[in-house]
């Protein structure tokens, strides 16, 4: 028996009358608000308009939500598509069903990758230069990433193996990846939240000690989140495409790292200008 454990929540959705408020819902909500709080203060700290990071993200989060899901049903199509798939075709665009996982199926590398694809084209309507945002969202993102990924806390889904450590998470007996007569599992979610969050504050510390510009902060991030992906990925037990003994999300992480450190490196000597748009405060007004 452990000493002491993480106890998990009873419920995930509360109401107020008829309306439903999903505890998952409201921890991407918050983490979404955070980062963009936090984008928009470093936004004008460089001298950029006020509203700029609000705009962005009004373009970013739709095409983020499309590819969220769309790399969710893509890797886990035999859940929709399959011989003996547990689901109808049509709840592979249901994230807000309650029938399946179709409310639950989000996959923060396709939110980052569309919703990057939304924020480029922002970016090109107000001439602004997209390596730019990258650098300022870095941080940002990391802590948005780690409020809103205790989502998974409150359905009690992607937890790592058992463990009788004082912080083991208590799971429902029943549910996938449960063994039977264990009770706590690794909290794989708070891990990758306490993670997310020491990489924000990293990023922060390079961004002010070394003057990274054209996406090379970014590129740390991406870095940095990947690795400790790999490592939280790799505790888990929930059901997962495999390749060559590795988790499809692992193999994913190996080729964005890889990605990431060679555009650091490639990008050390560029020097041309980044340009804020054309609605920039001067430096006096700030």
């Amino acid at each position: 028996m452990p000493l002491a454990s993480i106890p998990s929540p009873s419920e995930g959705v509360w109401y107020l009358g008829p309306l439903p408020i999903r505890g998952y819902t409201v921890c991407i909500m918050l983490g979404v608000v955070a980062a963009v709080v936090i984008a928009e203060r470093r936004w004008r700290n460089r001298g950029g308009a006020p509203g700029t990071m609000v705009d962005l993200v009004t373009w970013g989060l739709p095409f983020g939500i499309v590819g969220a899901r769309l790399y969710h049903v893509v890797t886990d199509w035999q859940l929709y598509f399959g011989p003996d798939a547990p689901h109808r075709p049509i709840d592979a665009i249901l994230i807000w069903s309650d029938s399946g996982p179709g409310w639950r199926g989000l996959s923060v590398w396709g939110a980052i990758a569309m919703g990057a694809v939304g924020v480029w084209i922002a970016c090109r309507r107000r001439g602004i230069a997209l390596s730019l945002v990258a650098d300022t969202v870095a941080p940002a993102v990391a802590i948005g990433q780690a409020i809103g990924r205790w989502c998974n806390y409150f359905n009690q889904e992607l937890f790592g193996g058992p463990t009788d450590l004082p912080w083991g998470l208590e799971i429902d007996a029943g549910r996938p990846g449960t063994v039977p007569g264990v009770t706590t599992y690794h909290p794989t979610f708070l891990y990758e939240s306490l993670w997310n969050l020491a990489l924000a504050l990293a990023l922060i510390w390079i961004g002010g000690r070394f003057a990274l510009r054209h996406g090379r902060l970014f590129a740390l991030y991406v870095a940095g989140y990947t690795a400790g992906r790999f490592w939280i990925e790799g505790l888990r037990v929930d059901p997962a495409n495999e390749i060559l003994g590795m988790r499809l999300n692992q193999w994913t992480s190996v080729a964005l790292f890889l990605g990431a450190m060679t555009y650091f490196y490639l990008a050390r000597n560029k020097k041309s200008e980044e340009p804020l748009g054309d609605e920039r405060v001067p430096a006096e007004a700030k």
